[in-house]
């Protein structure tokens, strides 16, 4: 089901920063949901599982089917093909959707505001219309910004627009018009998640 609820909210439940940007900085509450909270100490090592994959899954803003589609279906699936890595190939897979690649490109300053661009129809895929977040990039893709958007007051404020904005070296941006080519596969030594994907592998094993 799609949570449309406060995202402060999911912050203060898992104790951290889950979107990056300081409105929801977790340190103005530190506790959590609820009459008396929760802290990890007490939890079983179900719930420890649990709530790793909760950050991650709250991290991209997916909901419980998208998330395990994604994680464990279709990553497990190319990972057992190509004798790879699951961990890994489950976080390319995250890191690989359209709205995922906007935001690591500087051209969102959330994973909601990526979201919300890409449904809108703000971008092109290869020069034609596209706006489906879920979709994953594959090395040669450009997304490209239309031209009529370029110099809107949104894409002033971005990231990108900050002059030091450090891009991923598997991503490919001309500044000057916002056009974004994949050139390479997501490093996992490039991508700092606040949990262990190897847990999220092993709560679904689990379940």
């Amino acid at each position: 089901m799609k949570y449309n609820g406060p995202k402060f909210k999911l912050c203060r439940r898992e104790g951290i920063n889950l979107f990056g940007v300081n409105k929801y900085d977790v340190r103005k509450r530190k506790k959590t949901p609820g009459q008396h909270g929760v802290t990890m100490s007490r939890l079983s090592e179900y719930g420890k599982l649990l709530r790793n994959k909760q950050v991650i899954k709250r991290m991209y803003l997916l909901t419980e089917k998208q998330f395990k589609r994604t994680v464990i279906d279709e990553a497990g699936k190319y990972a057992k093909n190509k004798g790879v890595s699951h961990d890994e190939v489950a976080i390319q897979f995250l890191e690989r959707r359209l709205d995922s690649v906007v935001l690591r490109a500087g051209l969102a300053n959330t994973i909601m505001q990526a979201r919300q661009m890409v449904g809108h129809g703000h971008f092109l895929l290869n020069g034609k219309k596209h706006n489906s977040s879920s979709y994953f990039v594959k090395v040669g893709d450009k997304i490209s910004l239309k031209s009529k958007l370029i110099t809107s007051p949104l894409y002033s404020s971005i990231p990108l627009s900050s002059g030091n904005y450090k891009l991923p070296t598997w991503l490919n941006v001309k500044k000057d018009n916002f056009e974004i080519e994949v050139i390479d596969f997501p490093r996992s030594e490039e991508i700092s998640l606040p949990a262990d994907i190897l847990k999220v592998i092993e709560f679904y094993a689990r379940a």
